[in-house]
């Protein structure tokens, strides 16, 4: 199949890189005109990259405003951007600033993006959106990362709120759970401590982190018409994650 995304305008966040970059790639290789945003603008592959803080209520207006703008409406909005940074740990040695950062990037701005973007595809006459969640917002792990498994978890508990109150409205609204996902991030945080990947990879029954295009392929379904009669889910695409308990040898 192809032109699945024919003539439809989609906003990605986080596309400078990893699940975003991939997503992007994808959407336009299916007739998307894709608007990216990313903290920085000098980015490629994508039909216009806009540099803005998803955290800022103004710089959220303005990029979204840009879109419309531009091209006239909005289709889909992948919210896709997030952070995971080192200092988020454990709950009794993550700082309230750690916290509040994570929050901020994660959450708050998935919450201004809905708030501010849902009325453009009200507008457009119906849409798709997509809120990068986690398969961390369905389980507990003792690798702890507190700040950013609450605040996937509110994503998913965000989506499915708005899922059920647009659902006759025409916009679907959708948590996407990835698994972990062989990006360069990972590959960094575990090139130092090959300990590390294999206490998770142990846990995978497919044995093996996702490709980010593999989750960008899951985006794709949700952002199309394919994924109509779809609202209010937890997508989850984790390898298999989230249903094991014993792993195969």
């Amino acid at each position: 199949m192809s032109g699945r995304l024919e003539g439809k305008v989609c906003v990605i966040t986080g596309a400078a890189g990893g699940i975003g970059a991939e997503s992007a790639a994808l959407f336009r290789a299916e007739g998307a005109t894709v608007v990216g945003v990313d903290l920085q603008d000098d980015f490629e592959g994508v039909d216009l990259a806009l540099a803005a803080d998803v955290a800022s209520e103004d710089a959220v207006i303005g990029f979204l405003q840009r879109t419309v703008a531009e091209y006239g409406r909005l289709d889909v909005l992948f919210n896709n951007a997030g952070i995971s940074p080192d200092d988020d740990v454990s709950v009794l040695d993550t700082t309230l600033e750690a916290w509040q950062r994570v929050q901020d990037v994660n959450l708050r701005s998935v919450f201004l993006c809905c708030k501010h973007g849902i009325p453009l595809l009200l507008e457009s006459g119906g849409g798709s959106v997509i809120n990068t969640a986690s398969f961390v917002a369905v389980m507990g792990a003792a690798t702890s990362q507190i700040s950013y498994t609450a605040s996937k978890g509110a994503v998913l508990s965000l989506s499915r709120e708005l899922g059920v109150e647009f659902a006759r409205r025409g916009v679907r609204v959708n948590a996407l759970c990835p698994g972990p996902v062989d990006t360069p991030l990972l590959r960094e945080l575990y090139a130092s401590d090959p300990a590390k990947a294999a206490r998770r990879l142990i846990h995978l029954p497919m044995g093996r982190f996702a490709a980010a295009r593999e989750i960008a392929s899951a985006a794709l379904f949700l952002a199309s018409d394919e994924s109509s009669y779809v609202t209010a889910s937890t997508f989850m695409v984790d390898g298999g994650l989230s249903g094991a308990y014993v792993t195969p040898e």
